[in-house]
């Protein structure tokens, strides 16, 4: 009977040796990638900024091949940062991108920017949705990131309201998994005196509070970021929000993923000037509202029966205070699929002509997570 053969165990000399090797191919690759990616400027000619060079629907597709091609074992999340933050270094290589966000620094709206355009962009803080909204309107932000609704606590209405008067348009959404943690300089919760936090992050952590800080006051602020500066500087105080907080305003987690529900996410818009070229996986958001001649029962059914006719997909609605008079409503619909493609085009066409008011917001590729 033959021996069985010994597996030869691995030199750990020789396995470093080819990391090293394959480091080397990933840098010259990477580096002739970004070559490519100056010829891709240069062939679009003397433009003005870098928002000349970015294509959010040529991403898209680039990021959902990414996927495809995962086979591990670096899982699909880590393997897309990596991607994201390689085109995003090859975009500034023009200029940075600047990406308005509801500050300031350490929330999770910025955490958002960073999710979808990478750390290669200039981050620009500003104090509410309707500032985003302008600046980016003004050109002195290239596009905007804002909060459009969470899973738990449902929509941020601001952001609905702006686009009733705003002229921009939706160029892509990010979703973003909450995770909420206390945050702080105190030894232990004994030493807790207030938890200072936004309002949705004290009610979406309201079970674990309830439970191991019962006798602790509550302090509702305008962002977490406000409550981590609050904590920084002030003894008995602890804050609530994302580990970038921790980082920004140098505190400790003192407890890590304190929130209630551990689906809990938020859902976030990318506003700019334009509307998007079809990706091959979008959305459609809409707002309309009913014909002023309309009335009874059955107006809304009767108006949405175009894209039940064609057989399009309706995700979400959502209405609105319409502000032009008392009782009078406006409707936010997501579809799928773009609305320059068939059979979205024809049932929108349809449905702009039975409504006193029509806006397609955007069409926009969907999340790749």
């Amino acid at each position: 009977m033959a021996e069985k053969k010994q597996k030869r165990t691995p030199d750990l000399a020789e396995i470093r040796n080819r990391i090293d090797s394959i480091d080397e191919r990933i840098q010259s690759l990477i580096s002739e990638r970004a070559q490519f990616a100056q010829e891709v400027g240069q062939s679009k000619g003397d433009l003005a900024s870098a928002v000349d060079y970015y294509r959010p629907e040529r991403e898209a597709e680039v990021l959902r091949r990414v996927l495809e091609r995962n086979e591990g074992p670096l899982r699909d999340e880590e393997m897309l940062r990596l991607f994201r933050e390689i085109m995003s270094a090859c975009l500034a290589q023009q200029e940075p991108l600047k990406i308005g966000f509801l500050g300031p620094e350490g929330t999770f709206t910025q955490t958002a920017v960073f999710k979808h355009f990478g750390h290669s962009v200039r981050a620009l803080p500003f104090h509410t949705i309707d500032e985003i909204f302008q600046e980016v309107e003004s050109g002195a932000a290239d596009f905007g990131v804002v909060p459009i609704e969470n899973s738990t606590e449902g929509s941020v209405n601001n952001t609905l309201d702006m686009f009733l008067t705003s002229p921009l348009k939706i160029g892509g959404e990010i979703e973003l998994r909450i995770e909420q943690h206390l945050l702080g300089n105190e030894k232990g919760l004994e030493n807790i005196e207030r938890i200072c936090a936004h309002e949705q992050s004290l009610a979406q952590c309201r079970g674990f509070l309830r439970e191991n800080l019962p006798h602790v006051e509550l302090i509702g602020m305008s962002s977490n970021a406000a409550g981590a500066r609050r904590a920084r500087d002030e003894a008995g105080t602890a804050a609530i929000g994302p580990a970038v907080a921790a980082d920004v305003y140098d505190l400790n987690v003192l407890v890590s993923n304190i929130e209630d529900r551990a689906d809990n996410a938020t859902r976030f818009l990318v506003v700019g000037r334009e509307l998007l070229a079809a990706s091959g996986n979008d959305k459609t958001t809409l707002l309309f509202s009913t014909s002023d001649t309309a009335s009874g029962s059955g107006v809304l059914f009767h108006l949405l029966q175009p894209l039940a006719e064609r057989g399009v997909s309706m995700t979400r609605i959502e209405s609105r205070p319409s502000k032009r008079k008392n009782w009078d409503y406006v409707f936010f619909i997501d579809l799928e699929g773009h609305a320059e493609e068939s059979p979205i085009k024809e049932a929108l066409a349809e449905l702009e002509a039975k409504s006193s008011l029509f806006k397609v917001l955007g069409a926009y590729p969907k999340a790749v997570d």
